[in-house]
């Protein structure tokens, strides 16, 4: 490089090393800050908690790592693309600057052969417009490449995460036990359990993932716009400003290299400003995302229950809650556009400001002789990319603020779901009979429903559980299943082969085969088998329609659903089934039907039913009744002669 010219010839090869040891020098930056990161910030902990494994997993982390070195050698590329075209550009105005001259001394006399006078500047211009279609080329098969690689990263780790964060909440039955979990939320109101999960899991997620990429890397095949190319564009131009720049009197002070001095402090205070207006957004866009899904969960509601609330005519009064719940969303919607008008306006001010900075400093410079239309050119664009570069970390407070926002609630469900697993339960034991041994269910305020409940069921035996409304039923079966954590005592059941039935059966989004062997794999079934027990069941007309996928929580009617649930047992074969209100929805005939039906082919299995109805006691040979404040009775039931 001479008189702040290149040598095209051997550019290549030098940019190549420039790009290996900045990557090198990046790399280890990016680990050792996300280390510290991770260790001293709160966010940072929050979303190592959240992504960590993603990065350490020995199945995933090759791949990962691989894909992250490729992402920062190509952002560092285009760094090095834009270095290049501010001197493409500075060789190209310098070329018309000197035909300029020589057009004028032309015109002047000065000059008699215009053509040959002319000739080094044309060559010169047609040189830089050469190289400008090479660096072009070039600077758009990054982009593409990048987009590429960039999105095979934001897949692979959308993937992962849906993958571990479903099955974090699946698991331990966490999605159904994080509800009796104090959650606060940024505001600091503590609220049971993580709302709207289904949200967290797809929208968050995309969103975490997407701005993972851009904060880091960059998106879209830019060169600009990330931590990593924003840095290292402030380096490298703030180098290159610092030698194009020259002395100035700023105040009575003469100082070398002004411009650069004006520039940081210029976006110095631009960037803690814009923190300052925008750090609201970061609750406000917490709030957003919770009362956005709280509306549309409610849409929901009144779709799933649309028979229900026809059979109400409670239109009016759905409209009213879903309008309450809708101003909320408005509500939120203003504060965050009033916020965004003064974050925003601060940022088009400043980002306008910058534009001609460059122009009116150097300026007298290029008046005076002391430099070149292009270097006057090319201090205008490094300007423009220091300016950019630094203006990063102010531009995206915006976007950070959904970032952290969805970094917040992914790790408010995955701390929920680790708390939710670490919830007591009945301790159980393996054994061929049915045995509770001094159970005790009670209220979360600590009040008592079932104290020092002790029984023995054998195989063939048949318990029916009475009581009024509120004495524990339910929450009893809820106890011995593990769900309720309010439960103490010992519970020992088969290992293999207890089946709970709750008085809806879930019917999932499948074909019908795969809704009747539910859990089990339709496979395990034939036809034929899955025909017999439609029959048994009082349900031929949907032998044919086996194949068929449909919403069938909707298709079905609740008798047709509630012997759903008792081909299940016929098709299962538990060794205990637990019932609670199981032929609430069915006649009193077909209630002896299907009970003696599992009586009849089941006859060894243990049976324990809540219900309300005298018809059922027939079919059970003890019964226990729930009086309330931990009081029960256990009494045998006479065989029907």
């Amino acid at each position: 490089m001479t008189d702040g010219t290149l040598d095209w010839g051997s550019e290549v090869s030098k940019s190549v090393v420039w790009i290996l040891w900045v990557s090198a020098a990046a790399f280890a930056c990016l680990v050792i800050v996300g280390a510290l990161l991770a260790v001293y910030t709160n966010w940072g902990r929050q979303y190592w908690g959240v992504v960590g494994h993603f990065f350490t997993e020995k199945e995933s982390a090759p791949l990962t790592w691989t894909l992250v070195v490729v992402l920062l050698v190509l952002c560092i590329f285009g760094v090095r693309l834009n270095v290049l075209f501010t001197y493409q550009s500075k060789e190209m105005y310098d070329a018309l600057q000197n035909a300029s001259g020589v057009l004028g001394n032309w015109k002047s006399g000065q000059v008699h052969d215009l053509s040959t006078a002319i000739e080094a500047s044309k060559s010169a211009f047609w040189h830089s417009l050469v190289i400008f279609g090479i660096l072009a080329t070039v600077y758009i098969a990054r982009g593409v490449f990048e987009m590429w690689v960039g999105a095979v990263f934001e897949v692979r780790m959308r993937t992962w995460l849906t993958s571990h964060v479903s099955h974090d909440w699946l698991a331990g039955r966490a999605f159904y036990r994080n509800r009796f979990v104090p959650v606060e939320d940024s505001e600091g109101v503590v609220t049971m359990g993580p709302d709207n999960p289904d949200q967290r899991i797809q929208e968050d997620i995309s969103t975490l993932v997407t701005w993972t990429r851009q904060f880091v890397f960059s998106t879209g095949g830019s060169a600009t716009g990330g931590v990593i190319p924003s840095i290292v564009t402030m380096i490298t131009f703030t180098i290159m400003l610092w030698g194009l720049s020259g002395p100035m009197d700023v105040f009575g002070y003469h100082l070398g290299h002004a411009m650069v001095y004006l520039l940081m402090m210029f976006i110095l205070v631009a960037t803690v400003v814009a923190f300052w207006l925008g750090r609201p957004l970061i609750r406000l866009n917490f709030l957003r995302d919770r009362v956005t899904a709280n509306f549309r969960f409610g849409l929901v509601r009144v779709l799933e229950n649309s028979e229900s609330i026809a059979l109400y005519s409670g239109e009016e009064v759905e409209q009213k809650n879903l309008m309450t719940r809708f101003r909320a969303v408005i509500a939120n919607y203003w504060r965050i556009v009033y916020r965004q008008l003064l974050f925003s306006g601060w940022n088009w001010g400043t980002s306008q400001a910058s534009v001609i900075l460059p122009w009116l400093v150097q300026a007298g410079r290029f008046f005076t002789g002391s430099i070149t239309l292009g270097q006057l050119s090319q201090t205008a664009g490094a300007f423009g990319n220091l300016s950019d570069s630094l203006s990063f970390f102010r531009l995206m407070y915006d976007d950070f603020t959904n970032f952290r926002s969805s970094i917040i609630r992914l790790d408010g469900l995955r701390d929920a779901d680790e708390k939710a697993r670490k919830l007591p339960t009945i301790a159980t034991a393996d054994g061929p009979d049915v045995e509770l041994s001094d159970v005790q269910i009670a209220k979360p305020d600590g009040t008592v429903l079932v104290d020092n409940l002790s029984l023995q069921l054998v195989p063939g035996d048949a318990l029916v559980v009475k009581g009024r409304s509120g004495s524990g039923k339910t929450t009893l079966f809820r106890g011995l299943s593990g769900l309720w954590p309010y439960a103490d005592g010992l519970f020992t059941r088969p290992d293999e082969g207890t089946l709970f039935l709750s008085q809806m059966p879930y019917l999932p989004l499948a074909d019908l085969r795969s809704v009747l062997t539910y859990p089990a794999p339709a496979t395990e079934f034939s036809d034929d088998e899955l025909a017999e027990v439609l029959r048994d069941v009082s349900l031929p007309h949907l032998i044919a329609r086996l194949d068929e996928n449909e919403y069938w929580a909707k298709v079905l009617s609740p008798g047709e659903q509630q012997r759903v649930a008792f081909a299940r047992i016929l098709l299962s074969k538990p060794k205990v089934v637990f019932l609670d209100e199981a032929t609430s929805a069915v006649d009193e005939g077909l209630e002896y039907s299907l009970y003696d039906l599992v009586r009849t082919r089941l006859p060894e299995t243990i049976l324990v039913s809540i219900s309300h109805r005298s018809t059922t006691d027939q079919h059970h040979t003890q019964m226990l009744e729930l009086k309330g404040e931990g009081a029960w009775d256990l009494t045998p039931i006479p065989a029907k002669v």
